[in-house]
């Protein structure tokens, strides 16, 4: 799971940028016709917790702990459910929001499985 910390988190701080600006001209967009959409601005908050959750996947990609996988979680997640609850107009608001939920899932199924290696750790370690 180091390895796709460390992918995830690198793609997703290069996504911030494209998401983010993307996520200007939707809310420029937005604006200028008066149709009441906020999914510029939900594209900017996707952005920032897409940044916020690569730095975290970076960050703890060597740590065995549950702390940055629940981080992930929480981060991602909440970027996944803003996006697909906000799209509106801004339709890749929606494939960003497919990548912080698979994100999600990834930090889901690391958390499971290093409870079990932290499991069999000890269990071998008493034998």
């Amino acid at each position: 799971m180091k390895i796709w910390k460390l992918v995830s988190g690198i793609l997703s701080m290069i996504l911030f940028v494209l998401v983010a600006f993307q996520s200007c001209a939707a809310g420029v967009a937005n604006a200028l016709e008066a149709n009441g959409e906020v999914s510029g601005s939900a594209g900017i908050i996707v952005a920032i917790l897409m940044l916020a959750g690569g730095i975290v996947s970076v960050a703890t990609r060597k740590s065995e702990k549950k702390g940055g996988n629940i981080a992930l979680i929480i981060l991602f997640g909440l970027a996944a459910l803003m996006g697909f609850a906000n799209y509106g107009s801004y339709s890749d608001l929606a494939i960003w929001s497919g990548w912080c939920l698979i994100n999600a899932v990834l930090a889901v199924v690391a958390l499971i499985t290093g409870k079990k290696k932290v499991a069999d750790s000890t269990t071998s370690d008493a034998e």
